[in-house]
């Protein structure tokens, strides 16, 4: 019987890599890691296995770096930064009025500023359609709050750390700061936050409260009185809970996971005694979509066909 030799490199095909080193494992996200490994454990079975583990590996390269991260390291110099018109980035601390936001398509010179924070797995491109895309529908200049995508599993980490309220955010510290600054100048501010954005919204503005309450030593109803000059609108928003005091408008899909199942639920909702959407809330729920949760949950192509006027929104005219 022909012995087979257990030199994994004699069934490497001309070509494909070999078993790494532990020193070069480590540096693997997960998923490389267990095909590195089974690729090295190998030797002992026909040499085509082998080459289906190289052939999954290459095919699967964009896919393995769109989930651990792995071209993510672009994006996360813009985390927390402020994004202007042609994707143009600001450091934290910039004044609003110095940042050239995105104008709609057909006023170059809106009166109104929004203030966006956008979802998981977002690049800086990303965000900058949907800029354009609450420009068009709002008539308002659009400023972003850039929340960096790191990978798939990376972001969904972030959401959990966001709810628990553990960790330190960019994007939440960004927006908390502004929103301060804002308020103690006497200037009313816009908000809109989609998916993890409407988390981190929340996040920030529970940053905000607590901030007046310890730092400026106001009582609970001042707080309230000087926050109600935020209007705030989310979309798909994974946060369950919001400090009273700002103008909400929740859009919630009932199609769309996100928010049914992690933010403030839909139409029917169990769980709904454990939720407040910030007292005097308007929540709007509605359904829309099919079979496909992620087209459910996007912003510019669902979302915001369902978006009234801020106005009409508070008065329940949708």
């Amino acid at each position: 019987m022909t012995s087979i030799h257990r030199n994994a490199s004699a069934f490497s095909p001309a070509g494909t890599a070999t078993a790494r080193t532990a020193t070069e494992r480590k540096s693997l996200n997960p998923l490389e890691k267990v095909v590195d490994l089974a690729k090295g454990g190998l030797a002992d079975v026909p040499r085509f296995v082998k080459m289906g583990l190289d052939v999954f590996e290459a095919s699967h390269a964009a896919e393995l770096n769109r989930l651990f991260g792995g071209d993510a390291k672009p994006d996360r110099l813009s985390d927390g930064k402020f994004v202007g018109t042609q994707g143009q980035t600001f450091p934290p601390g910039t004044a609003l009025g110095q940042i050239p936001g995105v104008t709609p398509k057909n006023n170059p010179n809106p009166s109104e500023t929004i203030l966006y924070v956008n979802g998981i797995m977002t690049p800086l491109d990303g965000q900058l359609k949907e800029m354009q895309s609450i420009a068009d529908t709002s008539g308002a200049k659009v400023v972003g709050i850039h929340n960096a995508t790191q990978g798939l599993v990376t972001d969904l980490a972030q959401c959990v750390t966001d709810k628990l309220d553990k960790g330190s955010n960019p994007a939440v510290d960004t927006l908390a700061d502004t929103v301060y600054s804002e308020l103690k100048a006497g200037r009313d501010v816009h908000l809109m936050g989609y998916s993890q954005g409407g988390l981190i919204t929340a996040r920030a503005l529970f940053d905000v409260e607590q901030r007046l309450r310890l730092e400026d030593g106001l009582s609970k109803a001042q707080v309230a009185q000087m926050m109600s000059h935020l209007k705030v609108e989310t979309f798909g928003a994974a946060s369950t809970k919001y400090p009273d005091g700002p103008q909400y408008v929740h859009y919630v899909n009932n199609a769309d996971p996100v928010p049914t199942l992690t933010g403030l639920g839909g139409s029917v909702d169990p769980l709904d005694f454990l939720k407040d959407a910030g007292k005097g809330a308007v929540v709007h729920r509605f359904t829309d979509g099919n079979l496909n949760p992620i087209s459910n949950h996007m912003l510019d192509t669902l979302y915001m066909k369902h978006r009234v006027s801020f106005d009409e929104a508070r008065a329940g005219q949708f």
